[in-house]
């Protein structure tokens, strides 16, 4: 028996697991335990401090060995079943390691399609910075990321549609909206032969009320003169699903056409009355059907008509200009943009670049349910206004500005709350 004074002993040592054999762990911890010891032994170099030490008995049969390395080097046999110790305090420096896996965190989000490929993009850069942070979304449409916030069975929503104030006031812990990106929505369309598609003020909104169903129409003629049209109907592309991108399609549509504002309006699942029309869930499903339909004619969020090859028209805006989608037009017309205390931004006509732009929110909570989740959520926010931002131009998405960023931090560190 070994006895020390009842007061603090620290030992400092660093511990080389190749010394210590794998089967006194198969003796004495638990598998779980286990693991999660050797990989923290295998990596630290960390002070113990033992208070009231009263006792260890080492039983052996064969040679000593030396256990642990460092400034005190405890030399015993291979143990053999019992190390028993009378410890009434035990501290080791190991908190930031048992600190990061009871904090761990897996955040479940789901909402629109929109941003669908930047919150992929979002959820394997930010696992660099936070390997503890797990991110899931699911792109269901805005419509169905709205419902799920509502119900309160997500930790964060997506949607390219601004909540509106009965909406929010549906949700039981409160809501904050918060804008992550903005970009350009695509009118995407199958026309072989037909190049650089232009498309005027009066007919877009023409075409998607259904006064326009052929390709060689007057209207579409004159906006196109010298193009080899065809005497084809036109097929609508267009969302099952309850749709941002709907929204910022017909919310466009209705600021420049009163006739569609009245017969369509603006909505995110709008009852269309046309003839030939098919329906794609989601983004993807909308691009799918232009990709294998020709004749047809549909509205996508930039990023899909990119990775998708299809061919996307050039839009007249409020200047009278022939503006194709990309993101410098995108980012030339959310130029403008000013954003109130709610950060709620309806775009309809903006005075410059393409036409047809919104933005994009985050929908978190103002209480979740305990301390580490609400935490989770200020960092994963937290981290996408500031370091995220720098992955949006790769795939044409609009950045949001720097003010607006900060302002939206400090809303989001303040009200977040367990």
């Amino acid at each position: 028996m070994v006895k020390t004074p009842n007061k603090i002993l620290t030992i400092e040592f660093n511990v080389l697991i190749s010394r210590i054999k794998y089967k006194l762990l198969n003796r004495f911890l638990n598998i779980k335990f286990k693991r999660i010891l050797t990989f923290i032994l295998s990596n630290v170099k960390f002070n113990l401090t033992i208070k009231n030490l009263t006792c260890l008995r080492l039983k052996s049969q064969h040679k000593s060995i030396p256990l642990i390395r460092g400034n005190m080097i405890f030399s015993s046999t291979i143990l053999n079943r019992v190390l028993t110790t009378s410890v009434v305090t035990t501290s080791v420096a190991l908190s930031p390691f048992f600190g990061a896996i009871a904090q761990a965190q897996t955040l479940n989000g789901a909402g629109a399609t929109f941003p669908a490929p930047l919150y992929e993009r979002y959820a394997r850069e930010v696992k660099k910075k936070y390997p503890d942070l797990k991110i899931n979304y699911q792109a269901i449409g805005s419509g169905g990321g709205i419902r799920q916030v509502t119900a309160g069975t997500v930790d964060f929503g997506g949607s390219d549609a601004a909540m509106k104030d009965d909406e929010i006031a549906k949700v039981k812990n409160g809501v904050i909206l918060i804008p992550t990106a903005g970009g350009a929505v695509s009118v995407v369309y199958n026309l072989p032969g037909v190049n650089d598609l232009k498309l005027s003020r009066a007919t877009l909104p023409a075409i998607y009320s259904g006064q326009i169903t052929k390709w060689n129409d007057a209207k579409i003629k004159a906006d196109n003169p010298g193009a080899n049209l065809p005497n084809q109907t036109i097929k609508f592309a267009v969302r099952a699903d309850s749709s941002g991108t709907t929204f910022i399609f017909t919310n466009h549509l209705s600021a420049i056409s009163g006739y569609f504002k009245g017969r369509v309006g603006v909505n995110t699942a709008p009852k269309w009355n046309l003839p030939n029309v098919l329906k794609g869930k989601g983004n993807p499903g909308v691009a799918a059907i232009v990709a294998r339909t020709p004749g047809s004619i549909g509205y996508v969020e930039y990023s899909y008509a990119v990775q998708n090859n299809l061919k996307s028209a050039l839009v007249q805006n409020k200047k009278g200009e022939f503006v194709a989608p990309s993101l410098q037009s995108a980012n030339t017309a959310l130029a403008t943009v000013s954003f109130p205390d709610n950060y709620r931004v309806f775009i309809g006509d903006p005075g410059q670049g393409y036409p047809i732009v919104g933005l994009t929110w985050i929908m978190v909570y103002k209480q979740y349910a305990n301390a580490s989740k609400a935490d989770a959520i200020k960092k994963w926010i937290n981290w996408v206004l500031k370091d995220g931002q720098q992955y949006n131009d790769d795939l044409n998405y609009t950045k949001i500005p720097s003010n607006v960023a900060n302002r939206v931090l400090q809303t989001v560190n303040s009200s977040v709350k367990p």
